[in-house]
């Protein structure tokens, strides 16, 4: 079953979202959170998504709309006020009537920043974080995967814009994440111009995520 909803976040603008259910009553939730212009149904989200559902979580997508023309004229601190207070009230909105025990959140890139806020949360202090492509160059970011004692998967590539090797070195050498590093891979989590070879790091990234889910 499937429940489109919206909210009204940031300046009011429109944030809509997707409840994906299988199993009725579960108690598991996954929340997907994409990049800018990686969707839900990008390959790595699309088919993480199936291992979730699988596994008798329901699936909830945040498909805020931040390369929309309306965001061009948003500063960048702006633009991550706007991302922690849609996800934020996205949330708000799916959890009030339900009463999910187990929370997984699986962001990339924009994502990320959403989960600056999130991890210091009472609710999500349990929650398991599969990090994608993290902004590594924002403070608050790199800031919230150090301090955080929830449970994570971080999964990046030397050839990503975001790839910084002293701070990924720092997050391999915390207890609670397992930090992964893909050569020569880029932020799309892809070769550049090497497609069958990009299919066998899609297949490895889905592996880890499923290892990951308990």
């Amino acid at each position: 079953m499937e429940s489109l909803g919206s909210v009204l976040g940031y300046r009011e603008m429109q944030v809509p979202f997707n409840l994906i259910s299988e199993v009725e009553g579960t108690k598991k939730l996954v929340v997907f959170l994409p990049g800018a212009a990686y969707t839900v149904q990008s390959p790595a989200f699309h088919y993480s998504q199936y291992i979730f559902l699988e596994k008798g979580f329901d699936v909830l997508q945040v498909n805020y709309l931040y390369n929309d023309q309306v965001y061009d004229e948003f500063t960048k601190e702006e633009l991550s006020e706007a991302i922690k207070y849609d996800v934020k009230t996205v949330l708000e909105e799916v959890l009030k009537d339900t009463s999910y025990e187990t929370f997984y959140f699986v962001a990339k890139s924009l994502g990320t920043i959403a989960m600056t806020s999130i991890v210091n949360e009472d609710l999500f202090k349990d929650a398991h974080i599969v990090w994608l492509t993290p902004l590594l160059q924002l403070d608050d970011v790199f800031s919230a995967m150090v301090e955080s004692e929830n449970r994570g998967l971080c999964i990046i590539g030397d050839n990503d814009r975001c790839y910084i090797e002293d701070r990924f070195n720092q997050l391999k050498d915390k207890s609670t994440i397992m930090a992964s590093m893909l050569p020569n891979v880029n932020h799309r989590l892809e070769y550049d111009h090497s497609t069958l070879e990009s299919i066998d790091v899609l297949k490895n990234v889905i592996k880890d995520i499923q290892e990951f889910v308990v």
